[in-house]
């Protein structure tokens, strides 16, 4: 059967409709995969896929496939990696027609249960500055026939539609992204300027109102309330700092910290309650700030796996050493002599505390649970300052 031409009014409409979805409301998988379906349809292929690359061109990001049935994808098993055929899309992004992509000297072959793929129609998805970010390819046309130029032009056509639907979902997310950092800056200056100002005037109102009460029970509530006031400002400002670091800093000691204890809180169940004391990225230096962050992830690690614990408390204080300390609400040191007890994380911290010339203990807090103590010695206020 010869044929169609490119002027059938069907062929044009699935075409114009399938450019057009790139302007709905589908999200960026369906919009991909109705240009895969589509392409099958105007070229009478068998199979289509379509993958995009992360956007430092390394990584599949997504990939998406028509005409072949889950029982199949379960025996190919991953997706391709962008190796042969694939790989040479992407590097040399012009399209590529082949009667036996076998035959091709960048064919790598096709893993154990996937099935016969013969003629081969790909075409790269090419972003704004002509790199490719990925690759929309046909084969075995069902007439058993070698795929024609105006399959080529037709499926050129749905890859630039793919390749404007691939940019459009990175710009949204990158303006998601800039929306969220405006909002954690607006966040944090509120804070900042209204609630800690506020607990400050408060604090000193209770601080006037203490030399005037003789009833030795009303000031120590006074008292009490002022260290309670003074402990929520501490952790407010730690709050700030989370909302507010900017990117150039988030290799800084402090927001490093700050994810080794988001990322323990998929498997805590809840976020530790962490709180840092003085100039912890401007004294601490890159070796001993490695080791404590190595320590950090063990101390949480044991949390997870021993503690049966619902509360974490991580403090971070910097001044003549630094000094962390984990602190959790489980059921405590399962050893009179936990050191010992299985495992190296323990021993490896003790040994990462003495390498620094620093001290490491571990044990039962007088209010319940366990409380593990890390420090090492800075330099001396002279070398800081000299």
């Amino acid at each position: 059967m010869p044929h169609r031409s490119i002027r059938d009014p069907d062929r044009l409409h699935a075409l114009l409709d399938a450019v057009l979805v790139v302007g709905s409301g589908l999200d960026l998988e369906g919009v991909l995969r109705r240009i895969v379906a589509t392409a099958c349809d105007l070229t009478d292929a068998r199979y289509g896929a379509l993958g995009v690359l992360d956007e430092s061109g390394t990584t599949l990001e997504r990939f998406v496939h028509v005409g072949i049935d889950d029982e199949s994808v379960a025996r190919i098993g991953r997706p391709p990696e962008g190796a042969g055929l694939l790989g040479r899309l992407v590097v040399d992004p012009k399209p590529l027609r082949l009667t036996d992509s076998s035959a091709h000297q960048d064919s790598v072959g096709f893993p154990p249960g996937h099935p016969r793929m013969q003629s081969f129609l790909g075409v790269p998805l090419v972003v704004r500055g002509g790199e490719a970010c990925g690759n929309l390819y046909l084969t075995e046309k069902l007439d058993g026939k070698p795929f024609t130029d105006i399959d080529e032009a037709l499926v050129q056509t749905l890859a630039s539609a793919a390749s404007i639907a691939v940019e459009k979902a990175r710009l949204h997310a990158r303006v998601r992204e800039l929306t969220l950092a405006a909002d954690r800056e607006r966040i944090a200056r509120d804070l900042h300027d209204t609630v800690i100002q506020r607990l400050f005037g408060v604090g000193l109102l209770l601080q006037g109102v203490l030399p005037m009460t003789e009833v030795t029970e009303v000031r120590d509530r006074i008292s009490e309330a002022v260290a309670d006031i003074d402990d929520a400002i501490r952790q407010i400002r730690t709050t700030i700092f989370a909302l507010a670091t900017p990117a150039a800093s988030a290799t800084g000691l402090r927001a490093r910290i700050l994810e080794v204890c988001a990322q323990a809180s998929r498997s805590l169940g809840f976020d530790p309650d962490v709180r840092f004391a003085g100039p912890v990225d401007r004294l601490v230096s890159s070796e001993v700030g490695s080791e404590l962050l190595a320590t950090l992830r063990e101390a949480l690690a044991n949390v997870v796996h021993h503690a049966r614990a619902t509360e974490v408390h991580v403090t971070v204080s910097v001044g003549v050493e630094v000094h962390l300390e984990v602190h959790d609400n489980g059921i405590g040191p399962q050893s009179e002599h936990p050191h010992s007890a299985g495992g190296r994380g323990l021993p490896n911290m003790a040994q990462r505390a003495q390498a620094l010339r620093g001290s490491f203990t571990l044990a039962a807090h007088p209010h319940g649970g366990t409380v593990l103590s890390w420090r090492v010695p800075l330099a001396s206020p002279a070398e800081i300052t000299s």
